[in-house]
């Protein structure tokens, strides 16, 4: 369906005087060109001047019957006939004529002028170029220039050629600025660079196309893409240039002679669309001719795009001529983030249409459907725009809305269609705007915001201007103008130019006419749809400012401007005109989502991403979606669909207490289950906590006890300073339970996070309440929150920080991570930060002056005492018994001592990476029995048993047994008899006082007589040694040998 509008399209419209009635027209660079009926001769019209002043006029070869003006390059290009033949010919600085050089140069193609003529001064060129068929139609690529050709069977593809370096890089930023600010004038800067670098071009023929079953009507280029038109299908195919010598020359010829058989038995064609990779399956089949070109510029590779077929309708009473297809037509678009070096653009469209019906593709990234206009009459000839599509009967001329800027939006921002921002679907339907009324229409071109209309009234036409055909597809009558009145002259043509309002006054004249269904149904379809075409148009004059600000900054380099006033006047202008897009652009996305947050549930997510585009404060939007007087007292579930993203995403906006009160009521009345994560946003941090505790009560009442819902009012009990009733409100449940309850709402105990590593990350008043009275219940609360993905690591280190519990209760953390975490990573990290701490507090615990640093005791006892750890974190190993021998006993302080027996168990865990805190260890000094036993541990970790049996018997012999009966097994058993037993007999014998040594000595050989033979221990006896003091020890040797 087509929905209609009455906004007018169009602000002013002028007839151009010409001498001769016109027969063919086109536009482009600024100017019009105007071929007479029969004529040979092309006259040129400034349309950016008012009255549309003659530039120049020059002749022609021959009877023009088609022309085209291409941008870049700024060349003409005709098709001619003479003496019944047919010419393609192109004209060259053509606006050298402007200055009465009356110099013209023809030249065939790859022929370029030498002598005389290139030495007297620039000069327009035409350029024959030869074709071995007649040509049917050309097309101009918009993007390159090149010049595709239409002729009986083939297609040719001529590459546009620049001679000189210095006149081609001039050229392409003046044609790249004629093509992207279409409504700046071209004439005089073309004129400039001309007269004093001449831009010789030429034209190179790259490629043949050959077509079966099809003859080509119409033709149109873009970039790689390639559309042919019959009498009721379109063909698109892409061309690309490859390395690969294959082509598809072979597949595409081989399926010709299989249809051929088949193409006398078809009587009418059947309605075909295919899209994308299935175009390829069409009966038309396509074949590569090479030129020779291919080895300098790599094999061309074809591949199809768009296939589409229509029936004939002969039930309207309609001839076959008047149910062909017209107005093929490739169109580029160019977003804003892309450079202007960049040749290929990021959108192509192509349209074509029907008498009856007209249909936009979008081709690249997919192609697709995306309107099909119905019209009310028949249609001759149509033009797509960025902003409208232009159509005209024999009695009007009509505008369409057309969605290549909802597809350019999609490719220039990845975050459309997402909570951040929006736009309007592709596929949504289109509208007409106001009918302009004129006589005997026959042709229509358009340049920038310039509509150039060819009318030639006859008889039939002012008697019957056909307002009688069948409306197809529209939902109410036609608003119609009353037509201008003509021109004087007495004849019965003219030629028009009538402009179109700026974007911006259509937009505007869209949002006073969308008042209309705002008043009577705010939920109206029409309205969403109005709005929506407002939000495009505005989204594609954006996109334009946006280029026309690039191209004014490049072209306002010393090298191209004499005087720096101009760019510096077109910058202020394109500013100004940014300024006023995106103001319009925020109000229409706050008036779409006021669509949206009353619409329907299907929609109503919208709300969120146009409000968020708006740049709307929350408070502004509140006081747009409060309920009017004498309406229900009730929210759009769009708008609670944007709040509760508001509030429940962390931002740093925090509300007054008047709007945050406000917020409350509209949650307590419309969605009353999702106020305690209200409450916890930080955004109602001023909240009035009486007020919000009676609500809280309330719902406390109808629903039920619930864990965050008691937690939420203890917290406004909190707020309050009433800390009985906070107390009592907390012993109501078990702490377990409490954890679940913060595992539910985390923000009950911390404030921000879900910006990532460095996201600023706060405690909540309630979580500085339970450091001081439940730092139990915490630091498990904090723990389920990491365990279960509700904050980070880094996140609960700084909450910790905050609260200035860096010793105590972040300790307290690591540990009881330790005993909760499964992930290595971080069980290898908490290891390593808890070690430090440890050391850090026996190198700090004896001197009172190191009391105050970071890792400093406190005088609060830990959470968990070393014995708690060993016997419940796998982490924390079992103190081996010759520890007991080293430890002081009660000789330190008591934090100094759980410190040290924390350290020991993790030395004695299986856990710690020993290697890691070695450095760490040399802080410690071996001259204490604790600070020995610590590099003892480390040195019987990393497997250094010869030396830390030397140093024990050093410094304790009396642990020596303990230490070999728990290490010296297994694999290290033969350190009994090869170190320690040698070390013993050496010490023995020289020692003074050898009572410990003997002792340990007699252990020492009952374990070598239990494990050896009689044979080694004989040879493991000392020579010097007194027989009768070993024979008792052999002796048991020799009798558990023979019962073995």
């Amino acid at each position: 369906m087509v929905h209609v509008y009455n906004c007018h399209p169009f602000s002013s419209q002028q007839i151009v005087q010409v001498e001769q009635e016109p027969g063919l027209i086109c536009c482009g660079g600024g100017a019009l060109f105007v071929v007479a009926t029969g004529g040979c001769k092309v006259e040129a019209y400034n349309l950016e001047k008012e009255g549309c002043p003659l530039i120049c006029r020059f002749a022609t070869m021959g009877t023009v019957k088609s022309i085209q003006h291409s941008r870049m390059g700024d060349y003409l290009v005709t098709i001619e006939g003479k003496n019944c033949a047919t010419y393609l010919r192109a004209y060259t600085n053509w606006r050298y004529q402007a200055e009465g050089k009356a110099r013209v140069g023809v030249r065939l193609l790859g022929h370029l002028l030498r002598g005389a003529s290139v030495r007297g001064g620039a000069q327009m060129e035409i350029i024959e170029i030869p074709l071995s068929e007649r040509p049917v139609a050309v097309a101009c690529c918009p993007v390159t220039g090149d010049l595709l050709v239409g002729c009986e069977n083939t297609l040719v593809l001529f590459t546009l050629r620049r001679q000189n370096q210095q006149s081609q890089n001039q050229s392409q930023q003046m044609v790249q600025s004629t093509w992207t600010n279409s409504q700046q004038s071209s004439s005089q800067s073309q004129g400039q660079i001309m007269d004093s670098n001449p831009n010789f071009l030429d034209f190179e023929r790259s490629v043949i196309l050959h077509l079966s079953q099809m003859k080509p009507k119409q033709v149109a280029l873009c970039g790689e893409y390639v559309a042919v038109q019959g009498e009721l299908e379109v063909l698109v195919v892409k061309l690309e240039t490859s390395s690969d010598p294959k082509t598809l020359e072979e597949s595409d010829t081989k399926k010709t002679d299989h249809l051929e058989d088949h193409v006398d038995f078809q009587i009418l064609p059947i309605h075909q669309e295919l899209l994308g990779d299935r175009a390829k399956d069409c009966d038309i089949a396509v074949s590569i001719e090479k030129t020779g070109l291919e080895d300098s510029k790599g094999q061309y590779t074809l591949s199809y795009v768009l296939f589409r077929r229509f029936t004939p309708d002969f039930f309207q009473g309609c001839s076959v001529e008047e149910t062909q297809l017209h107005s093929l037509q490739l169109y580029p678009l160019f977003t804003g983030n892309q450079s202007m070096s960049l040749q290929e653009p990021s959108c192509v469209f192509c349209f074509f249409s029907l008498p009856s019906a007209g249909y936009l593709y979008s081709l690249k990234g997919g192609v697709e459907l995306l309107s099909a206009y119905q019209y009310p009459e028949k249609v001759l000839k149509a033009v797509l725009t960025d902003y409208l599509l232009h159509v005209i009967t024999k009695s009007a001329l009509q505008c369409f809305t057309v969605r290549c800027a909802a597809v350019a939006a999609r490719i220039e921002d990845p975050y459309i269609d997402s909570t951040m921002k929006a736009c309007p679907p592709c596929s949504m339907e289109v509208c007409a705007l106001r009918i302009q009324l004129f006589i005997g229409l026959r042709s229509v071109c358009v340049y920038g915001h310039h509509v150039v209309l060819l009318s030639a009234a006859d008889a039939e036409t002012t008697e019957e201007p056909e307002r009688t055909t069948q409306r197809r597809g529209l939902s109410r009558k036609w608003t119609i103008s009353s037509p201008k009145e003509t021109s004087t002259a007495g004849h019965g043509w003219n030629l028009y130019v009538v402009d179109t309002v700026s974007p911006l006054t259509l937009y505007q004249e869209m949002v006073e006419y969308s008042q209309r269904y705002a008043e009577t149904n705010p939920q109206a379809q029409s309205l969403r749809h109005l709005l929506s075409e407002a939000h495009l148009l505005l989204r594609t004059s954006l996109l334009q400012t946006s280029e026309q600000q690039r191209i004014i900054e490049e072209d306002s380099s010393p090298s191209l401007q004499a005087d720096t006033e101009g760019p510096s006047v077109k910058q202020a202008a394109v500013r100004t005109d940014s300024t006023e897009l995106e103001e319009a652009f925020k109000q229409n996305c706050a008036q779409l989502g006021d669509c949206f947050s009353r619409g329907s549930q299907r929609e109503c997510h919208l709300a969120l991403p146009y409000y968020r585009m708006s740049g709307l404060s929350v408070t502004e939007l509140m006081a747009r979606n409060r309920p009017l007087a004498g309406r229900p007292q009730s929210y759009g579930p769009g708008f609670l669909f944007y709040l509760k993203h508001y509030l429940f995403e962390e931002t740093e906006q925090v509300l007054s207490q008047e709007a945050a009160d406000e917020v409350i009521d509209i949650f307590s009345q419309s969605e009353p289950s999702q106020l305690v994560s209200v409450c916890a946003s930080p955004s109602l941090i001023n909240t009035s906590p009486a007020k919000t505790l009676q609500i809280l009560q309330h719902l406390e009442n109808t629903a039920g006890v619930s864990v965050p819902l008691t937690t939420t009012m203890a917290t406004m009990m909190l707020r309050l300073e009433d800390l009985p009733e906070y107390t009592r409100l907390m012993e109501r449940h078990a702490e377990m339970v409490l954890v679940y309850g913060f595992i539910e709402e985390p923000r009950l105990l911390l404030h921000g996070g879900d910006g990532g590593q460095h996201a600023h990350v706060r405690p909540t008043a309630l979580t500085r309440q339970l450091a001081k009275s439940q730092p139990g219940l915490l630091v498990a609360a904090v723990v389920a929150l990491h365990e279960n993905n509700k904050v980070q690591l880094q996140h609960a280190d700084h909450i910790f920080k905050e609260l200035d519990c860096e010793n105590c209760l972040q300790v307290d953390f690591w540990e009881a991570m330790l005993m909760a975490s499964s992930q290595e990573t971080i069980i290898q990290e908490l290891l390593f930060r808890v070690a430090s701490v440890y050391i850090d507090r026996l190198t700090n615990t004896p001197s009172e002056t190191h009391t105050n640093g970071p890792h400093a005791p406190s005088k609060r006892r830990p959470l968990k005492s070393a014995d708690d750890l060993i016997n419940s974190c796998s982490h924390y190993g079992a103190l081996y018994p010759w520890l007991i021998v080293l430890n002081p006993a009660h000789t330190t302080s008591s934090q100094h001592q759980e410190a040290l027996y924390k350290l020991q168990s993790l030395l004695c865990g299986p856990s710690l990476s020993v290697g890691s805190v070695m450095p760490l260890m040399e802080r410690l000094s071996d001259e204490t029995l604790w600070g020995f036993s610590l590099h003892l541990l480390c040195a019987t970790r990393r497997g250094q048993y010869d030396s830390s049996i030397e140093k024990l018997l050093d410094r304790c012999p009396q642990a020596i047994i303990a230490y070999a009966n728990h290490h010296l097994q297994d694999s290290h058993m033969v350190l009994w008899w090869q170190k320690l037993l040698p070390e013993l007999c050496n010490r023995t014998r020289v020692a003074a006082d050898n009572s410990i040594l003997l002792a340990a000595l007699k252990e020492t050989l009952v374990v070598v007589a239990m494990e050896t033979s009689p044979t080694e221990f004989l040879e493991l006896m000392p020579e010097d040694g007194t027989a009768s003091y070993f024979l008792p020890y052999l002796l048991t040797c020799s009798q558990r040998h023979l019962l073995a």
